[in-house]
């Protein structure tokens, strides 16, 4: 936990964390959501974490604050977090990431707005499991048109571009081949 420490029944977070926090839940009440104790625990935990975490390592690091917290605990957390489009899960890495830009988008945009469709794309380096989120405005409309001549209506667009980043490059690391999942 970089930036993250547990105290009898809450976790402590960095002012950078806490501010996010904050602003997410201003966000859940200017939009008719509850951002919860636990909720925002769980999201504090995933946006204090250098790599994207997976369900069982958010419990894990729940516990010290909640000793019984259970695995549907950080499920429903999550659910929500998801639905809110406040974090995203990366599907190769089965694990979760803070949405850099829902609660408070530098373009001041909706990111529901394109015919409904939440737009991310994600860099993940196989090297050392890091994860960046990329904000490419021209993706979202180009994945929208293609749906629609389709009769589709896209509701979220996830891309995963995997690679090696450039510390991972200069530091001559070779790329974690994952075996690859029923979608993919």
């Amino acid at each position: 936990m970089p930036d993250s420490s547990a105290t009898a029944d809450t976790l402590v977070f960095s002012p950078e964390v806490t501010q996010r926090l904050d602003l997410t839940a201003e966000w859940c009440q200017r939009n008719g959501q509850r951002l919860t104790e636990t909720r925002r625990q769980v999201l504090g935990l995933i946006l204090s974490s250098e790599k994207p975490s997976g369900a069982y390592d958010l419990l894990a690091r729940l516990r010290p604050a909640h000793p019984k917290a259970a695995p549907p605990t950080v499920y429903r957390a999550l659910d929500f977090l998801l639905e809110n489009s406040l974090i995203h899960r990366l599907e190769r890495l089965s694990a979760f990431v803070g949405c850099s830009h829902a609660v408070e988008c530098p373009h001041g945009c909706n990111h529901h707005d394109e015919g409904g469709m939440h737009r991310a794309q994600f860099l993940i380096c196989r090297g050392c499991d890091r994860a960046w989120e990329l904000e490419q405005e021209s993706i979202a409309p180009v994945l929208t048109r293609a749906a629609q001549s389709m009769g589709f209506r896209a509701e979220a667009a996830t891309v995963e571009i995997e690679g090696l980043c450039v510390a991972c490059q200069k530091a001559g690391i070779q790329p974690v081949r994952r075996p690859k999942t029923a979608a993919g």
